[in-house]
């Protein structure tokens, strides 16, 4: 099989965050396309990246602190669940 028809890698499904009570409350979902799931990842980064930003300069209110922290954490999942995707055996490139 050539790379032209080979099928398109998805997310599998099996990463989850924001535990509670050592429970996971929410996991990525299976069957994203890798490149959807690498772009949305960005944008959620770069919203955290500015919060991150926001929370160093405003001392007042930690709002954006946590709300970056929760960000970071959906998208290491994202980027987890890519790599693990990337890294099975079956996954010639």
């Amino acid at each position: 099989m050539t790379a032209t028809n080979q099928p398109a890698l998805t997310t599998l499904g099996v990463t989850p965050f924001s535990f509670h009570s050592d429970q996971p409350l929410f996991r990525v979902n299976s069957g994203v396309s890798l490149q959807d799931a690498l772009h949305h990842a960005s944008d959620l980064l770069h919203v955290a990246k500015l919060l991150a930003e926001d929370a160093a300069m405003i001392k007042e209110t930690d709002r954006y602190a946590w709300a970056s922290h929760y960000l970071q954490e959906m998208v290491k999942a994202v980027i987890d669940d890519v790599v693990k995707v990337l890294d099975s055996p079956g996954n010639i490139q």
